[in-house]
């Protein structure tokens, strides 16, 4: 549990850098853009690795709570929905102009619906942990008028939806090999 932890610590607290616009800006002044970036880069793999070998390691017990049957059946167009999101985030897309923060809109999705399906301690931790992320990040952004303006581009929303319900669909097929748990009658 504590490569799990130490990997959410890095990993959500470089992404809790810009909720603190003065941290920001010293890092950036004392690193330049380019090596802020490259720090960004290289904690949050860093994070994303151990968060991936910590959960793999953490047992499975305790149960916490019985699995929300609701987000069990849910899970499937839930997931479909936070991809398109998270494709559309990084787009032009009317959807990014719409919601002007998909990402953390579908991070927080994500995180939702695979909290009140799994309910172990492991899940708990990481699910919950990034629901209270984009919780945060979404109301600083707010605050902050995180959005940059842009023009969207109709076939952009196309691709995004597109790209994402069929990768969606790829992740739920292959979720047993990747993840352990078969979430869908065709999955392998």
């Amino acid at each position: 549990m504590e490569t799990l932890s130490l990997g959410l610590a890095l990993f959500l607290g470089v992404h809790l850098v810009p909720v603190i616009p003065p941290m920001r800006r010293g890092f950036l002044a004392t690193l330049g853009e380019k090596g802020y970036k490259l720090g960004f880069s290289l904690i949050s793999a860093v994070g994303l690795v151990l968060i991936v070998l910590g959960y793999g390691r953490a047992p499975s017990q305790p149960q916490l709570f019985a699995p929300y049957v609701g987000a069990i059946h849910a899970a499937p167009l839930v997931m479909m929905i936070s991809f398109v999101l998270l494709a559309a985030a990084n787009m032009k897309t009317r959807i990014r102009r719409a919601l002007r923060h998909p990402m953390l809109i579908g991070v927080g999705l994500w995180s939702l619906v695979h909290l009140l399906a799994n309910g172990e301690l492991k899940a708990t931790i990481l699910f919950g942990s990034f629901l209270v992320y984009v919780v945060i990040d979404l109301v600083s952004a707010t605050a902050r008028g995180a959005v940059k303006p842009f023009e969207p581009v109709p076939r952009q929303d196309v691709i995004a939806v597109v790209s994402g319900i069929v990768l969606a669909l790829l992740v739920m097929t292959f979720h047993r090999l990747i993840f352990g748990v078969k979430v869908v009658p065709w999955g392998v």
